[in-house]
């Protein structure tokens, strides 16, 4: 195993790249909506994830990506921001 490169999804947790197949952080947390503010995800779409086509998925990956309000895009700005 690839000592600089976990395996495990942790790295995709962690930092907010597109590494993972799911857009979540592990920051789950709506407020006065049911959107979750980790990941821009409605409730429904982060419920039902597993059970989302490609193309579902991607549909909402365009639509969260365009919106960039969710902490997951903040991160990503962030980390990528030179110092």
């Amino acid at each position: 195993m690839n000592s600089e490169s976990p395996q495990d999804g942790s790295h995709s947790l962690s930092t907010g790249d597109d590494a993972s197949d799911s857009p979540c952080i592990g920051v789950c947390t709506t407020l006065y909506d049911e959107i979750c503010q980790g990941c821009g995800r409605t409730l429904s779409e982060v419920s039902n994830w597993v059970f989302f086509s490609e193309e579902e998925k991607a549909a909402v990956w365009k639509r969260i990506r365009a919106d960039g309000t969710a902490m997951r895009f903040q991160r990503q700005v962030k980390e990528n921001k030179p110092s």
